[in-house]
């Protein structure tokens, strides 16, 4: 079996933000959930833990980062096309999600930001598969 990664972020409100995330097309194993936590699958090895924050409280002695004021994390999925990346930001900022920064396009890559309920920092991308063949350097990255 492979590495999994469990993300987990501490929420205020889990229903708010388990509908934002069914909304934006993520699916949540319920054998995970309960009133304190929901498991947002991201695909078969990458998983956030939706934590509300008094649950979230039990795993660490560090107080719960304010997201208006500072980040501690920025959550990057990659997605199918720049199409795509538009279609998933501009839906979460027009589900109550809020605008993060302006998209940055270099060409080969494109990514866009938005931050979502409770200011966890989500951001999008898409690396286009031709331009990074061609380009050495970053396909040594990539492999």
């Amino acid at each position: 079996m492979g590495t999994k990664i469990f993300v987990n972020l501490p929420v205020k409100d889990l229903k708010k933000s388990v509908d934002f995330f069914t909304k934006l097309g993520f699916t949540f194993n319920h054998q995970f959930t309960d009133e304190n936590a929901a498991c947002m699958i991201i695909n078969e090895d990458i998983f956030a833990m939706l934590l509300v924050d008094e649950f979230f409280k039990n795993f660490t002695q560090k107080e719960i980062t304010d997201t208006t004021k500072s980040t501690e994390v920025i959550l990057g999925l990659s997605a199918e096309s720049k199409a795509m990346v538009d279609v998933i930001v501009d839906k979460a900022i027009n589900m109550g999600g809020k605008f993060s920064k302006e998209a940055v396009d270099f060409g080969h890559m494109y990514q866009r930001s938005f931050q979502d309920l409770d200011g966890h920092l989500w951001e999008f991308i898409y690396m286009d598969p031709e331009a990074i063949k061609e380009d050495e350097e970053l396909a040594s990255l990539v492999q």
